[in-house]
């Protein structure tokens, strides 16, 4: 919501323009927006010539004066693309009303993202904090080490705790839980702690196979089921021991999961 104010501050002539309408293969789906001002633009709606496209009509509006526009794009070879689908888009010059709502509703969104809690600062922690900055949820990165806090990426949240676990006790349903904190021992605690709330959409650990063996012997002696669990993780990664690349592994981990419970909750919800 940040960004969207501070695009609208610096260009408050803007049209909305917002996909609606979906049929088939698109390269965004219903929903999906973005703002287009006469020299500048936020968001996207899939790229491409549908979103050249938009972008132009979007700016004859703002030349002409036009109010709201709709358009009906076959999204075929002829339009340079071969998605083969059908978009509606929906365009609007946002006046001061437009704005105020479109700012709300991106506040609720914001505040309805799946919480990320990374449970150690040190390298592959700050290196997936970073990553995850950049995706549609609230990264949390937690270490009792103040040097390590200090060292978060910018625009990450940072917590210092001496009482980790009690982060995963208040973290809401549907949360994913990253463990690799610089204390074997601790790790194991966090991911019981983790696994025994039985709803968190993603439990990873870092660590060996070793580890893992030992984990899972710690985690039936104290009848915690470890059904979800992800150890190692960034297994996909095959050996490479980087931050940076095990970092970007596991946020594609992370992201599958949070997605895959999206999916549930709406097959659920059609369902009943």
């Amino acid at each position: 919501m940040a960004e969207a104010s501070g695009f609208l501050s610096a260009h408050p002539d803007a049209v909305l323009v917002r996909l609606e309408g979906v049929q088939g293969s698109a390269p965004r789906e219903a929903g999906a927006w973005m703002l287009v001002a006469a020299g500048a633009c936020f968001g996207t709606i899939g790229g491409g010539r549908l979103e050249f496209d938009a972008i132009a009509a979007a700016r004859a509006m703002l030349d002409g004066g036009a109010a709201e526009a709709r358009l009906q794009v076959v999204l075929g070879p002829d339009g340079g693309q071969c998605c083969g689908g059908r978009v509606g888009l929906v365009l609007r010059r946002l006046d001061p009303a437009a704005r105020a709502a479109l700012l709300r509703a991106e506040e609720a969104g914001q505040e309805a993202r799946p919480l990320v809690l990374i449970l150690g600062a040190g390298h592959v922690g700050r290196a997936l904090a970073g990553l995850l900055v950049q995706m549609p949820v609230r990264a949390l990165l937690i270490d009792s080490r103040a040097d390590q806090v200090a060292q978060a990426p910018p625009g990450v949240e940072a917590r210092m705790t001496p009482l980790p676990e009690a982060e995963i006790r208040a973290a809401p349903p549907g949360a994913a839980h990253v463990v690799l904190t610089h204390d074997h021992g601790l790790d194991f605690l966090l991911v019981a702690e983790a696994l025994a709330r039985g709803d968190a959409a993603y439990v990873g650990m870092i660590g060996s196979a070793s580890k893992r063996a030992r984990l899972l012997r710690f985690l039936a002696e104290r009848g915690v089921a470890h059904r979800g669990l992800t150890c190692p993780i960034g297994a996909a990664g095959a050996g490479d021991k980087r931050p940076a690349v095990i970092a970007a592994f596991v946020l594609a981990e992370i992201m599958a999961a949070l997605g895959a419970r999206v999916s549930q909750a709406a097959s659920s919800a059609a369902d009943g």
